[in-house]
């Protein structure tokens, strides 16, 4: 890391520090703008990440889509350009050092609208490629990082400056090593806006059984060619990006209201309650109703420290 990357990422340290609540993820006056601070390593997360720009200033962190696993520090910055069920972990944190980081969220729509204004130019690529990458952390990118997050020491300039910073950020990212994958999303036409398509709808329509015929009808695809292509995006075939989904909301419904499993796995679209628990069990670790007690016991632990 050179001394003027280090000089940024102390300035950025001292913003999270000050702007973060010291306990997890706090949404910051910018909009689509989160700051991370946890003084620990965590237990995994499942959650669906939306199209974002993620940077770590202090620690590690990995993240697993489906059996890929992405590592990255204060050197690499994340994109995942899709929604996508991952699951993620802090594997670097300590009370001295604490993990810190943020998570810039976008649309396709930002990103046409950088390509149109600055006219960049994108060609077609028929190839569908992963929708999450790991990028080498460069100057021009974290200068505009700092930028933004300085903007929260300024709040009477945030709603003037910010869009023009992450419009900055996101051009600065269309012109690097991966910016030809992050274009694609906004291209109308091309396999992976297309794709994006149907990822949209099984994001926004889980609970509903659907058929791969009519997902890939609507991507103007074959079902061999739309199977192929979901898969080189995602890492997952529709039906196993369905089946995360329903199992994420499946638990969070379990911690939120201590409902009854049965009741929850018709909720989220399973008619086998059975079925249910045995994926619920390979996903997760344990049967519903152990892996909720053990995660109440350690919510409740966390409480009284």
């Amino acid at each position: 890391m050179t001394e003027e990357l280090f000089q940024s990422k102390q300035e950025l340290s001292d913003l999270i520090e000050r702007h973060s609540n010291h306990n997890g993820a706090l949404e910051t006056a910018i909009p689509s703008l989160f700051v991370y601070h946890h003084s620990k390593i965590s237990e995994p997360a499942y959650r669906v990440y939306k199209p974002s720009f993620c940077v770590i200033v202090q620690g590690l962190k990995e993240v697993l889509l489906a059996q890929e696993r992405y590592e990255y520090g204060p050197s690499n910055y994340l994109i995942a350009s899709m929604n996508l069920p991952v699951i993620g972990q802090i594997i670097k944190a300590s009370a001295e050092a604490p993990y810190l980081s943020l998570k810039l969220e976008f649309t396709p729509n930002q990103i046409l609208e950088v390509l149109n204004e600055c006219n960049i130019k994108v060609t077609f690529n028929e190839n569908a490629r992963r929708a999450m990458f790991v990028g080498q952390m460069e100057s021009s990118i974290q200068d505009a990082v700092l930028r933004l997050v300085r903007l929260l020491d300024t709040p009477g300039e945030i709603p003037f400056l910010s869009p023009l910073y992450v419009k900055e950020i996101l051009f600065r990212l269309l012109q690097g090593p991966y910016g030809g994958e992050l274009a694609q999303i906004a291209v109308e036409g091309s396999s992976t806006y297309r794709i994006r398509e149907a990822i949209e709808y099984i994001v926004h329509h889980w609970e509903q059984p659907f058929r791969i015929e009519d997902l890939a009808e609507t991507a103007s695809m074959s079902v061999s060619s739309f199977h192929r292509h979901f898969k080189e995006i995602t890492a997952m075939s529709p039906l196993q990006f369905q089946k995360q989904l329903r199992l994420q909301e499946a638990r969070r419904l379990l911690m939120a209201e201590s409902a009854d499993a049965a009741d929850v796995a018709f909720r989220v679209g399973y008619e086998s309650a059975s079925q249910f628990s045995r994926e619920y069990a390979r996903m997760f670790g344990a049967p519903p109703r152990a892996d909720i007690r053990r995660l109440k016991e350690k919510y409740d632990m966390a409480l009284s420290e």
